[in-house]
């Protein structure tokens, strides 16, 4: 082989081990209202949503749909681009009658997790609405459950009564968006972002991915009944921080090595194994409302605890690192108290 010929080889092995090493993964970013008027703990003002849209377009990174892009995430040969895909849950009015004009305007997919029992209640779309959207290109549907009640084991619950009202839930939500709108994705929106691993089985006997509110990016090493989105209503989707999500990278850890969030002590321990790519003095850590906290590294693992119990019935832990090209590893790990009322 000839010196040129060597040389545009180890260009090209240099080529396809950059490749490798920089895989993007899927950020999925979660909605409920587009609106100026609803509450403002779940909504997203019709400005910030447009603003939102253009900063994925300035960016370059593609929408894409959500079913599609998961089943590949988890192929055998996954894309190589970092993508976007969008979610509304519960089906909200103001899906139907601000933001799907702006998004049909600018072509984009997008999935809207029906709570079959809240169709044609006040606030929420109508079936024939759900059925005009259906009609257009890119808008799909999927499963939220019936009735969006809290789906983990309560304490006390007997477990053939939990498994009656759960069982119900996914499989009447199913059943019925089969029957009005002609789709049985198998992908579940957790109620509140809340589960717990009986419910997760649940989902993965069914086949289905399972999506929570923990923010994050989802890579090959994601759970799949525990894939997370990042919320994008006005006190999360801020411009400031955008680009660091809309880019950021699953966590290098098998997140079904992680807990399910179900809280045995308080403050809870999140146990994190030490990997190669993270490096403990570039690691950074959150607590909701106690912002930055310590950690400590004890042999080859990363033990994670906030200096002071939680007084709510979900809070997290967040913790970035550095990633390549300027992005960061992001990892969310919500923590349910389930001995503090339901909302």
């Amino acid at each position: 082989m000839t010196a040129g010929k060597l040389c545009i080889s180890a260009t090209l092995l240099s080529l396809l081990l950059v490749s490798l090493t920089t895989k993007a993964d899927l950020v999925v970013l979660q909605y409920h209202h587009i609106s100026d008027a609803t509450p403002p703990s779940t909504s997203t003002s019709v400005s910030l949503f447009k603003a939102q849209l253009d900063v994925i377009s300035d960016l370059g990174l593609e929408v894409v749909d959500l079913h599609e892009a998961t089943e590949n995430l988890f192929s055998h040969s996954p894309s190589m681009n970092q993508s976007i895909a969008l979610t509304f849950d519960d089906a909200y009015e103001s899906v139907y009658s601000v933001a799907a004009d702006i998004l049909q305007k600018r072509t984009l997919p997008y999935t809207i997790f029906v709570d079959t029992k809240a169709v044609g209640n006040q606030g929420y779309m109508t079936w024939d609405q759900l059925q005009a959207l259906a009609e257009r290109d890119g808008v799909s549907f999927a499963n939220h459950g019936a009735g969006h009640g809290h789906m983990a084991r309560k304490p006390s619950e007997p477990k053939a009564d939990w498994k009656q009202r759960t069982t119900q839930s996914l499989d009447s939500a199913q059943a019925e968006l089969q029957k009005k709108l002609g789709t049985g994705l198998p992908l579940f929106a957790y109620p509140y972002g809340e589960f717990d691993e009986t419910l997760e089985a649940k989902v993965a006997e069914r086949g289905w991915f399972g999506f929570g509110q923990q923010s994050g990016a989802i890579g090959p090493l994601s759970g799949k009944t525990r894939l997370p989105r990042f919320p994008m209503a006005n006190a999360y989707g801020q411009l400031n921080g955008l680009k660091d999500k809309l880019t950021s990278r699953a966590f290098p850890v098998d997140a079904n090595a992680l807990p399910d969030g179900i809280m045995a002590s308080n403050p809870p321990t999140l146990t994190l194994p030490l990997v190669e790519k993270i490096k403990p003095a570039r690691l950074t850590c959150f607590a909701s409302g106690m912002g930055r906290i310590d950690f400590e590294v004890l042999g080859d693992k990363i033990s994670v605890k906030a200096p002071r119990p939680f007084n709510s019935r979900r809070f997290r832990y967040n913790c970035t690192h550095p990633a390549e090209n300027g992005s960061f590893y992001w990892l969310s790990q919500q923590w349910l108290d389930l001995s503090q009322p339901e909302d």
